[in-house]
């Protein structure tokens, strides 16, 4: 007896990661509008129940992509840091222009006050993380190292050797960080992008 021929089936596997694809894609455009939302409204009675009805979606579903409120926003932060580092990466890829000034247009972006919601999430859920809530640990993988190999291979590519990069990374890193909290902190938007631009005159030289 002939058995069936391979092209009168379509493999379970394919079939897994057909909707395996669907459900991701489907996934990240929640994420995608929650942190559109966020950016927009901030936290303040943030519920999933009114998320969902905000952006469209049942909170039922949330819960099934997400399980908590806790989780949904850790992926926020972590979308919305991954699309800084797609900005860095623009950035550096444009000929001719500086280091420095790179810096500035990226420093403009995570300063400007549309987006200081998103910024406040970030530490919020960062502080999180530190006092040991399981929910928001996930956040702490790659909040460091994520964003060091591209500053590093920046650092490289500029003529630094690897160990002095990756220091020079961390330092970046680190400073953007602080000051971004000082401007959540104070509102000095004045004394924050100065702190920047000394910042800049001594780690690129006078440029």
């Amino acid at each position: 007896m002939e058995g069936p021929r391979p092209e009168d089936e379509t493999p379970d596997a394919e079939v897994d990661a057909a909707a395996a694809a669907t459900d991701g894609d489907r996934r990240a455009r929640i994420v995608d509008a929650a942190v559109v939302h966020v950016a927009a409204h901030g936290m303040a009675d943030l519920s999933l129940r009114r998320l969902g009805a905000a952006i469209g979606v049942s909170h039922r579903m949330l819960i099934h992509y997400f399980g908590t409120k806790e989780q949904l926003l850790v992926e926020i932060v972590r979308t919305s840091e991954r699309r800084q580092r797609e900005l860095l990466s623009r950035l550096g890829s444009q000929p001719g222009l500086p280091p420095a000034d790179a810096a500035r247009l990226l420093w403009r972006q995570l300063t400007d006050p549309r987006l200081a919601n998103q910024e406040r999430l970030f530490f919020e859920i960062f502080g999180r993380a530190l006092r040991g809530r399981p929910e928001a640990a996930p956040i702490l993988d790659g909040l460091v190292a994520d964003w060091l190999e591209p500053l590093a291979a920046a650092e490289v590519a500029a003529g630094a050797d690897p160990a002095t990069a990756r220091n020079r990374a961390r330092l970046g890193l680190a400073t953007v960080r602080g000051l971004l909290l000082d401007l959540l902190a104070t509102g000095d938007r004045a004394g924050v992008d100065a702190a920047m631009e000394e910042f800049l005159r001594l780690y690129y030289g006078a440029e």
